[in-house]
């Protein structure tokens, strides 16, 4: 099983949930801090190319991709021909994305409170009778018809002329709209990368950074000071800012996305099982969201943790645990006599 944090958090944040998930799961737990949070370092050697590399552009280490490739060497370390990969918040995308990129390795997944925005469900309609018209009405529709076909015929034409206008309208608008889309990415990720930008970063995180770690939980007062010193010992490390902005720049240039289709048109994709676990209470993503979710993703279980906020594996851990437990269960049969391996890795 492989653990991945949300956006600003760390392996800290499984720390009341990693020993419980081995020995409810019978196997070797791990959680890594993901590029630009934890205490992983802090690194930019994708900005400075060598003579050797200069016709190479190499691996951006805070992308997208590079976290799918972390994940499948992970799996890799834990010498497992498939893993269940967990993802809390953000770090549910980089657990999906990893499906997609190799489901052969991907034994089940669990989201928690998972920041993806899940696609509208869009009500279908009797293509046969949309308006549920009667015998009569068509009949009359009919007569009405055959008396106006001549001015139809012109009305026909017409239509599509001006419907081959505006497509070609249409396609240069898109064009612009993609290319000024574009162009505003890349400024505001130069600017973001600027001394400024970083310098901005800082502010935000300092006076927001704390406000949002109570704000994830369902009870602030509950938030102890051993958690909130968890959640900003990272800021600690050198670089943390600046990776921080080349984090948030990724995700604004995102090429390797482009070449793929959008995210919410591809759930329908996974089959393999698929637990969502939302808390009630949560003011980050809105429970409505991850239901959304699972709507969207065929055969997908979908619990909710009453008077719980973004962090059910910090708040409810047992709650939590045990539903992954029935989850797995049901999925393969886990239960805690089988095995031999418990072990949790950080």
């Amino acid at each position: 099983m492989v653990l991945f944090h949300g956006f600003g958090a760390s392996v800290f944040s499984w720390n009341r949930a990693m020993k419980p998930l081995a020995k409810t799961t019978s196997s070797k737990v791990l959680a890594f801090d993901r590029p630009a949070f934890g205490l992983t370092s802090r690194v930019f050697p994708f900005q400075q190319p060598t003579p050797d590399t200069e016709n190479k552009k190499p691996l951006n280490p805070y992308s997208m991709a590079f976290s799918v490739l972390a994940t499948l060497y992970f799996i890799d370390i834990l010498a497992a021909e498939k893993a269940i990969l967990v993802g809390h918040s953000a770090g549910a995308l980089v657990a999906v994305n990893s499906y997609f990129e190799a489901p052969e390795r991907v034994a089940a997944l669990i989201l928690i409170a998972p920041a993806i925005l899940a696609p509208r469900l869009i009500q279908k309609v009797d293509e046969a009778n949309p308006l549920g018209r009667n015998e009569q009405t068509e009949r009359d529709t009919s007569n009405l018809v055959n008396l106006l076909k001549p001015f139809l015929k012109v009305y026909t034409i017409l239509s599509m002329f001006l419907k081959y206008i505006t497509q070609a309208m249409m396609q240069v608008a898109k064009g612009m709209a993609d290319m000024l889309h574009s162009l505003y990415k890349k400024v505001l990720s130069a600017t973001l990368r600027s001394a400024v930008g970083v310098t901005l970063v800082r502010i935000l995180i300092d006076k927001f950074g704390l406000a949002a770690v109570r704000r994830a939980w369902y009870n602030s007062k509950e938030v102890a000071e051993h958690v909130i010193e968890g959640y900003t010992k990272p800021l600690r490390v050198k670089g943390w800012d600046r990776a921080l902005v080349e984090f948030t720049a990724a995700l604004l240039i995102d090429n390797e996305s482009k070449m793929n289709p959008p995210l919410a048109k591809r759930l329908h994709e996974i089959s393999c099982p698929v637990l969502i676990v939302t808390g009630d209470t949560d003011r980050i993503v809105p429970s409505w969201n991850a239901e959304r979710l699972s709507r969207a993703i065929p055969g997908s279980t979908f619990e909710v943790i009453k008077n719980c906020g973004h962090v059910p594996q910090e708040e409810k851990v047992e709650e939590f645990v045990s539903i992954v437990a029935r989850f797995l269960q049901r999925a393969f049969g886990y239960s805690e006599s089988e095995g031999k391996s418990m072990q949790a890795v950080s």
